[in-house]
């Protein structure tokens, strides 16, 4: 995690951030509780492959000794992830060639056993697909609809959330129920309930959970409403990025509750995550601190892409000036958030090989040169925004995270860096409703 560098412009009395360092520090509630008894599936290649992974993530410093380590070494993945696409096209095919991997065929049992204890997110369901035998094999066509978040985030959620033995935790948009399950045999049987949209992937994550038998219930539903028959839930984890918090999350949440999810903006360069808290006597607390990665945004939500122009800015990369800006480090991530909203309908190329930012609706891009020069084109003045909104973030002090008040009756969500006219602000945007009202 980064700090925010002294500067007079820093609030003074900021509180202690609640996701500073998650991973470094040993979680030290309950141990996870020991799975069921598991079949022959469940070999010692299989544990070995667990291992190795649990040992990776130990050694990359995300994952610490605790609840969340004994969890991935005790739950068969396997059984979550019976299957996986392989994407073959190229960036920018349409449409899209794939191969999908039967983890019980001997000719992809290898590759498929690599992949899902890989850093990798795990794809399994292209266009609301039913998902009981899936041919295995060369396909084309269709957009993933369902995949498992790649394990870094995974246990960065959950090592954040604190999660322990006892606790009521509720997923939303669990998928193939990964952190669902790992949720469950760390809080223990009947305390773990998931919500998902997709008929086909609700029922296709229960009957493996129930093979798995941790003892959680995915229930078929809209996620933005949650689920209010089981609630209070002292943890919160949302898969699914969101535009502003939905209202029944934060009603759902326990006193001493813990609430964490993706802020989704109409970019996937620059994703914000958005930790609740609920303290002891009620009181609603939110901090928003850029990442460099994030969950995908609902389903309906289209984010904005750089690929459609990467010929043309080959072709002519645009006007060179000189310019005040140096390209902000990637790891600015206070910075890089303010521009998600501030400077809106930006994406960035990170394929490109110097920083090149796109505006792709209005036909303008930016390419920042090795020097203090920059490329420009087209009718909007990226880098001139970028520019500017650089300089009102230096004056805020760089913050490298923000409040975020939920307390407006209206719904409006307001997010600031701090108090002052110095401060860095903007509004959320709206929760918008998918037809028929699901997530």
């Amino acid at each position: 995690m980064n700090e925010v560098p002294n500067s007079t412009a820093t609030p003074a009395a900021a509180a202690p951030d609640p996701l500073e360092n998650p991973v470094l520090t040993d979680n030290t509630g309950p141990a996870a509780p020991l799975l069921p008894p598991q079949s022959a599936a469940d070999t010692s290649e299989t544990a070995a492959a667990r291992a190795a992974m649990v040992a990776r993530l130990e050694e990359s410093g995300e994952l610490g000794r605790g609840a969340v380590r004994e969890a991935l070494l005790a739950l068969p993945r396997e059984i979550l992830l019976p299957h996986a696409y392989v994407r073959v096209s190229g960036p920018g095919a349409d449409p899209i060639d794939w191969r999908l991997l039967d983890g019980s065929h001997p000719d992809d049992r290898q590759e498929w056993l690599e992949l899902i204890h890989s850093d990798e997110s795990i794809l399994l369901q292209r266009d609301g697909e039913p998902l009981d035998a899936l041919p295995r094999g060369p396909v084309t066509g269709g957009h993933m609809t369902s995949m498992s978040t790649y394990t870094p985030a995974t246990v960065e959620a959950l090592q954040a959330m604190e999660l322990n033995s006892g606790q009521r935790y509720l997923e939303l948009g669990p998928g193939p129920g990964v952190s669902l399950a790992l949720a469950a045999a760390i809080t223990g049987p009947g305390l773990a309930t998931g919500v998902e949209r997709d008929g086909p992937m609700a029922a296709f994550a229960q009957r493996n959970l129930d093979h798995l038998g941790v003892g959680a219930v995915v229930i078929e539903g809209d996620a933005l409403e949650g689920h209010e028959a089981r609630a209070p839930y002292d943890r919160v984890h949302s898969g699914i990025g969101v535009p502003c918090v939905p209202v029944p999350w934060v009603e759902q949440l326990a006193p001493g509750g813990r609430l964490l999810t993706t802020l989704a903006t109409r970019t996937p360069s620059w994703p914000g995550q958005l930790l609740v808290t609920r303290t002891v006597a009620g009181e609603v607390e939110a901090v928003l601190r850029g990442r460099p990665r994030g969950y995908r945004p609902l389903l309906g939500y289209r984010w904005l892409n750089a690929v459609d122009h990467r010929a043309r800015i080959k072709d002519d990369p645009g006007t060179a000036r000189s310019t005040r800006l140096a390209p902000p480090p990637d790891d600015a991530y206070g910075f890089w958030l303010a521009a998600a909203y501030l400077a809106p309908g930006l994406v960035r190329d990170f394929q490109a090989e110097t920083m090149t930012i796109v505006a792709p609706e209005d036909d303008s891009w930016a390419v920042a040169g090795p020097d203090s020069t920059v490329r420009v084109h087209g009718p909007r003045d990226v880098w001139a925004e970028l520019e500017d909104l650089h300089a009102r973030w230096e004056q805020a002090g760089r913050p490298e995270r923000y409040r975020v008040d939920l307390r407006d009756s209206s719904g409006v969500q307001h997010v600031t860096s701090g108090a002052g006219p110095k401060a860095v602000s903007w509004t959320l945007p709206l929760l918008a409703r998918r037809p028929g009202g699901d997530a």
